[in-house]
Parts: C-alpha cells; sequence; structure tokens
C-alpha cells in the first residue's frame, strides 16, 4: 500500500478555481448530478461537467501507469467507474493488444461511451459486487468514484477491489487538512459523500486489506479557493 500521484500529467487549472455565488453548487444541483445522466455528464456546468467530451487527456497521463505497473501487452485492466470510456480508449490506442473492461452504473454513460471500448463495459447497480471471478485482473483503476459512496459501501468496493484484482490497483480518495479545506470540497463536489482525514481513509484500507496505490485529492490539489 502506497501514497503516490500518478495523475500528475493530468491536466489541472493554472489558476484557481474559484467559489462563489453563480458557479457555487446547491442542493438542487446535487440532485440533478445524483443521476449521472445527461445534465449530469452535457448538461449546465453547475449540473456536472457542463460537456463532457473527448480530448485525448488520458493519452499523457497513461505512460506513467503503464511504466509503474509493467504493463504489457494481454495485462487485463478493469476501469471502475468507466463513464464514457475515455481512459479506456486511450489505453487501446496506446497498446492495443491490453484486454480492458469497464464498469459503470449510468445507463447514459454507457450508451455516450466511445465506440471503441464500448463493448467492453458493464452494466452495474453498484461498485461492490462485479461481474468478474477472483484475481481476474493485473490493474483495476477507480479515479473519483470511491468517495462519493458512503462508507459502508466505500469498504464493499475495495473488499471486492482485493477480490477481482492480482494485488494491483490504483485509487483516489478525497481528503481534506483543515475544516476551511473540507468545505470548501463540500462547495464544490456535486457527488464527494465519503471525505476523509488521511489517517482515517488509512484506517480503512488497512481494514480491507487494501494492496495498491492511491492518491488524495483535496480542495488543495483541485485549487479551489472561495471568490470574496
Amino acid at each position: 500500500m502506497k501514497e503516490i500521484n500518478l495523475l500528475e500529467k493530468y491536466p489541472n487549472p493554472i489558476s484557481a478555481r474559484k467559489i462563489s455565488g453563480k458557479n457555487e453548487r446547491t442542493i438542487k444541483n446535487k440532485i440533478v448530478a445524483s443521476y449521472r445522466d445527461i445534465e449530469y455528464f452535457d448538461g449546465d456546468r453547475n449540473n456536472g461537467y457542463g460537456g463532457f467530451n473527448y480530448d485525448g487527456r488520458w493519452l499523457k497521463v497513461l505512460p506513467d501507469i503503464f511504466e509503474y505497473y509493467k504493463l504489457r501487452n494481454n495485462s487485463k485492466i478493469l476501469q471502475i467507474g468507466s463513464e464514457k470510456g475515455f481512459l479506456l480508449s486511450d489505453i487501446i490506442k496506446i497498446n492495443s493488444n491490453m484486454l480492458v473492461n469497464g464498469v459503470e452504473t449510468s445507463s447514459y454513460a454507457i450508451e455516450n461511451t466511445i465506440e471503441n471500448v464500448k463493448k467492453y463495459i458493464n452494466k452495474v447497480e453498484h461498485y461492490y459486487d462485479l461481474p468478474y471471478p477472483e484475481n481476474s485482473f493485473d490493474l483495476i483503476i477507480v479515479i473519483g468514484a470511491i468517495y462519493t459512496l458512503n462508507i459502508q459501501d466505500a469498504i464493499r468496493c475495495l473488499l471486492e477491489i482485493k477480490r477481482i484484482g492480482k494485488g494491483a490497483s490504483f485509487i483516489t480518495l478525497a481528503t481534506y487538512d483543515t475544516n476551511e479545506e473540507l468545505d470548501l470540497f463540500r462547495r464544490w463536489s456535486l457527488l464527494g459523500t465519503t471525505i476523509l482525514l488521511k489517517k482515517d481513509w488509512l484506517e480503512i484500507l488497512e481494514h480491507v486489506g487494501y494492496t495498491g496505490e492511491y492518491y488524495f485529492v483535496s480542495a488543495k490539489s483541485l485549487k479551489l479557493e472561495i471568490n470574496d
């Protein structure tokens, strides 16, 4: 189990994200986002992505992941929360001999998944009872999905990662150092549910016997600021 930033080359805003009246997410926005349908992916920015379109950004990130995990031809990779399949599509653009799979709860996201990976995506009701046997995957990637779950389901998801993986996984978790950072993250995030201190996440990871890598996402890493 190790903390590492394998998303270092993922594009982030150069300037701070200012949170103020017009771009502060309300409970109404969070309700709309919770359905994870067209409004979340391709509707108003306050309800989600504001247009979730392919831009090839994972092509910059994936070589570091491949090198770190020593992935090669016929490596089997699963993404939990595959959304429209952009990450998986970029994997096979880099190496078409890798075997990709995805699971996603959103029917809208699956219907609009990029064509070259759509057949590899499974629709699931949740992320803790997945249709794969034990030790199926050389690498499991979970970007942003675990901390949208409550603690019970997050633990179930982590146990499922342990069951269907061979020990290698990379996940992101939401955290904070101060109450101000927690407030910022909650005001910005639409689906963030389990936002914990790092020591609390580590206790959960130890509890489930997690053996992979993790990266903490926070108001600081996302450059969130209040616009006074």
